[in-house]
């Protein structure tokens, strides 16, 4: 065969080297390394030398060879590639030890790392024998574009099964136009799910009409099933798609919490036939323990958000595991909790009781972990009126002694009225100013109270005062009437007379107390505003203060209550025990077994405030011996304080007066239907110029059993059995035997009858009653 017959496909080019035989490559090697061990001895022993002849070859045949390769750097032609490559290859080991011996010149004396230097760049050239192999690299790179031409794939064949099907229904769609479906996989023989890459034409851009809608149009699926992402390490010629409806429908029935969460608030509660239509929830956040969500009533609407249908409707088996916040018009945060947050409270400590810039102290625990705040006083208003209601064992009487024991932190006066004989609030007596146990003696403390009020009020009047400043010149002063509905309920069995005269007293003291820093705090198992006088007036004052409103067990005095808030949030009962839920009870009537019982929920109650209520509990308090002493210590940790000499003397005066009047109306009951009461404490002697009366004056129309005494006296000496016949003892509808005596004691304490003789009596303003 000439030269002439040789086609151009299978002539070798004129540029490229006959490669080496693998004998001719090893005899070079051997050489080489020969070579690289000598070069190493010469650099590690040269540098100690005189010869400058070895020192100026060493160097500049480095010099040399750096200086070549920088011309190959700058050669346009070759420019970096193959014969780049291989010049550096050979070039490092007559570089490496050309600097060493240059260092270890330099460097003065000889070192064993100028030696062990020479020695390890000629160990490692001779293990790699650049010269040798360059030309194999030399080669490899010369002939790189045709062997990558030589190895490039074939046409991807056609594929076959679901994957061929697949590509060919692309194929047959219009709307792909020329692109192709390539590199088909299914994720599962038995879904559809598959993923590809389409293909545009060589030198094409995958057209943008391509988008998730068209290729969902091409397979019929949702749109929502199709990802469409770019190759990496590709162009705009090549985009990967996934079409996955399974995994869609698999992504929908377990969606995140916070899209379950934001479809049920749809279906159930904002939707129109929804617990509260048009409620729309704009933000949440889920936590470990609880759930907040943030709502807003529609455009031109007050919020109204039911609390029961509202559990109801999100699956909340426990409504009181859902709390409801608003600010009275359209904006609300509902709260879903794991488990009750006011499970456990802590002890109060003295820095809770004091108050803040604004009157207020930390009476509690929120639901949401934040202090539940009660003003013992406004700064703008002065003092105020608070409501506290709850059924025996609902915490009402710690909440009241946590009260007075932060009166006596806060340098308040306190005076306490306890109309169960003392029993409600006993850790009171002898820490307070006054205390007043019984129900006369409660209606006693009450008129004092009130002549105190009078006082400050002349004061005020003489000095133009028409509001009060705390301690400028009074100390701010509130009374606690706990157990009132002892004294003012119909069906107490008490006087008329006499609850008129205690609900006057009530009623008249909510118009000018407040100017004088005088509050009231009005407690009891169950409130009616109509058995409190003026009930618009108390409504009024209490939505200034607070109402705090227990486990009760009247609906009335929940109604009552309701009454007094903006309406947006609907107050529930309180339980008697934590985690007891009507399916509980509703399991156990169904199966026959006892219902089954929580922690006690007492101290927990609805506090509203401007008419505004939230759920909270009252610091926690142990009783020990019948008696709660974390609550005395904190009352005796601050110093007991009082009114002032003047308003002392005033109260002193006003509750012996008070006290024989409230005895005489309880028992001058015509209708017999109040029970005898103990005699009156020894009232003591008031001076010629103790000034007019202050005590308010009770009922025109009250009779009492110590006028018909002293009516039956009018006629002269009586003997005991006398008197009791005269006003009617013995007789249906009369008094009894032991009331008379009692009114005779109480008419001798007060100087108006005088015992001449054994058991006979005369009034003292008779001219000679020996």
């Amino acid at each position: 065969m000439t030269a002439e017959t040789v086609t151009p496909a299978t002539a070798p080019a004129a540029n490229v080297r006959p490669p080496l035989s693998p004998t001719a490559a090893r005899h070079l090697a051997t050489v080489e390394r020969i070579a690289y061990g000598a070069a190493g001895l010469t650099a590690a022993i040269g540098p100690s030398t005189d010869l400058w002849q070895l020192h100026a070859a060493a160097l500049g045949t480095g010099a040399g060879v750096l200086w070549r390769l920088w011309t190959r750097t700058r050669d346009r032609e070759e420019g970096f590639g193959g014969r780049l490559l291989t010049s550096c290859y050979k070039a490092v080991p007559v570089l490496g030890l050309s600097t060493a011996y240059g260092v270890a010149l330099a460097v003065p004396g000889t070192a064993w790392w100028e030696v062990a230097a020479s020695v390890a760049v000629a160990t490692a050239s001779a293990v790699a024998v650049p010269l040798t192999r360059s030309r194999g690299l030399r080669r490899a790179a010369e002939n790189l574009p045709a062997t990558v031409a030589e190895q490039a794939p074939a046409e991807e064949p056609e594929q076959d099964g679901y994957e061929g099907d697949v590509a060919r229904h692309w194929a047959a769609s219009p709307a792909t136009g020329t692109t192709r479906l390539a590199h088909v996989r299914q994720y599962h023989p038995g879904h559809p799910d598959f993923e590809a890459v389409i293909l545009a034409q060589p030198g094409e851009a995958v057209p943008g009409s391509l988008d998730r809608r068209a290729v969902a149009a091409v397979y019929d699926v949702p749109e929502e099933a199709v990802r469409l992402a770019p190759v990496p390490g590709h162009g705009p010629g090549r985009i990967a798609v996934c079409v996955a409806p399974v995994e869609l429908l698999a992504r929908q029935q377990h969606q995140e919490p916070g899209d379950q969460l934001a479809a049920l608030w749809a279906a159930k509660v904002s939707a129109p036939k929804g617990v509260a239509p048009g409620v729309e929830l704009v933000d949440h956040r889920i936590e470990a323990d609880r759930i907040v969500m943030r709502v807003e009533a529609p455009d031109t609407q007050l919020l109204a958000l039911p609390r029961l249908p509202l559990a109801r409707a999100l699956g909340v088996e426990d409504p009181e595991l859902l709390m409801i916040e608003t600010d009275g018009m359209a904006h609300g945060v509902v709260t879903l909790y794991r488990e009750h947050p006011l499970l456990t409270v802590r002890e109060a400590t003295p820095d809770d009781l004091v108050m803040d810039r604004h009157g207020r102290i930390a009476i509690g625990m929120r639901h949401d972990g934040r202090p539940a705040r009660w003003p013992l006083y406004d700064p703008e208003l002065g003092a105020l009126t608070d409501l506290l209601v709850g059924a025996p064992g609902s915490g009402k009487s710690v909440t009241l002694l946590t009260l007075i024991a932060a009166e006596r932190t806060n340098g308040i006066v306190s005076v306490v009225a306890d109309a169960q004989d003392g029993m409600s609030l006993p850790e009171a007596e002898g820490r307070v100013f006054h205390f007043g146990a019984g129900q006369a003696e409660a209606a006693a403390t009450l008129a004092a109270y009130s002549a105190v009020a009078s006082y400050r009020q002349e004061v005020s009047a003489a000095n133009g005062w028409g509001s009060f400043t705390l301690g400028k010149p009074w100390r701010l002063a509130i009374l606690t009437m706990d157990e009132i509905n002892r004294m003012l309920a119909m069906d107490s069995g008490l006087p008329a007379p006499f609850r008129k005269w205690v609900a006057g007293m009530l009623g008249a003291g909510q118009i000018t107390w407040r100017k004088v820093g005088m509050g009231v705090r009005i407690a009891g198992q169950s409130i009616h505003l109509a058995d409190l006088a003026d009930s618009e007036k108390i409504r009024a004052n209490a939505k200034n203060g607070s109402v705090w409103l227990g486990r009760v067990n009247s609906s009335m005095t929940r109604s009552m209550a309701s009454d007094m808030t903006t309406g947006a949030v609907e107050i529930t009962p309180v339980p008697k025990y934590f985690g007891v839920t009507g399916t509980a009870e509703l399991d156990a009537a169904w199966s026959g077994d006892e219902a089954p019982t929580g922690p006690v929920t007492a101290g927990t109650a609805w506090l509203i405030q401007s008419g505004q209520p939230y759920l909270s509990r009252v610091w926690r308090a142990v009783k020990e011996n019948r008696t709660y002493p974390s609550l005395i210590g904190l009352m005796e940790s601050s110093p007991l304080v009082g009114f002032s000499a003047e308003e002392a003397d005033v109260f002193r005066r006003a509750y012996d007066e008070a006290l024989t009047i409230a005895v005489a109306l309880l028992e001058g009951d015509e209708d017999g239907g109040g029970a005898p009461a103990p005699a009156a404490p020894r009232r003591t002697e008031q001076a010629a110029d103790a000034g007019p009366s202050r005590v308010p004056t009770p009922p025109a129309t009250a009779r009492t059993l110590q006028v018909l005494v002293l009516d039956a006296l009018a006629a002269g000496q009586l003997r005991t059995r006398e008197i009791r016949k005269a006003v009617g003892a013995g007789t249906d509808g009369g008094p009894s035997s032991g009331s008379v005596d009692n009114a005779l004691q109480a008419l001798q304490d007060a100087g108006l009858v005088a015992r001449v003789a054994h058991g006979v009596w005369a009034r003292t303003d008779q001219a000679d009653p020996s």
